[in-house]
C-alpha cells in the first residue's frame, strides 16, 4: 500500500517537472504578408483549411466553379510574404513555416503558383517567367514545382 502511494507521488512530481516544456511550446513566428481580416475566423481555417481547399477544388473540377471563397490562389494572393513574395521560401513564409512546424507534407504547389497573381502594391511587377521550388528528394519526381509566376490569362 505505502509502495502505491509512492509511485503516485512520484508519477506526479515527474509530471509537474515535466509541465513547463509542454508549455514552453513555441508557434511558428510568421510573416503573413497582408494580413488583416482573413475569409473565416483564424483558428477555423487552421483546423479546416485542407478541407475547405480540398472542397473548393472539387467544385472547380467537378462543376467548372472557380474563385469560391475558400480559393487557394486568394489564400495565396493574401499570405504572401512581402520579402520573397511567395508562400513557400523560408520556415517564416505562411504555408511553409506552418507546415513544417505541424510536421506536414504540403504538396499543393507541385502544381499550383506559390506567389500572388498581382505583385504587391510597390514592388516590381511579375514577369510571366519559370520559377522552380525544389523541396528535396523525398519523392520520386524530386518534388520539383515548375509554374508561371504570374497567371495573367488563365481562366
Amino acid at each position: 500500500m505505502i509502495r502505491l502511494g509512492l509511485q503516485r507521488t512520484l508519477l506526479v512530481f515527474l509530471w509537474g517537472m515535466a509541465f513547463p516544456l509542454w508549455a514552453a511550446v513555441t508557434v511558428p513566428n510568421l510573416d503573413i504578408g497582408q494580413g488583416g481580416h482573413c475569409v473565416d475566423d483564424p483558428r477555423f481555417m487552421r483546423s479546416n483549411h485542407m478541407k475547405l481547399l480540398l472542397h473548393q477544388r472539387d467544385q472547380t473540377m467537378r462543376q467548372g466553379i472557380r474563385g469560391g471563397k475558400y480559393s487557394l490562389a486568394d489564400c495565396v494572393d493574401c499570405h504572401a510574404s512581402k520579402i520573397n513574395h511567395s508562400v513557400l521560401g523560408s520556415n517564416r513564409n505562411f504555408c511553409q513555416g506552418c507546415h513544417v512546424y505541424a510536421a506536414v507534407k504540403i504538396d499543393c504547389f507541385e502544381c499550383h503558383s506559390s506567389s500572388p497573381r498581382q505583385p504587391a502594391v510597390g514592388t516590381a511587377s511579375t514577369t510571366g517567367k519559370k520559377s522552380e521550388v525544389n523541396f528535396g528528394p523525398s519523392s520520386g519526381n524530386g518534388n520539383r514545382f515548375t509554374g508561371l509566376t504570374s497567371r495573367e490569362g488563365s481562366p
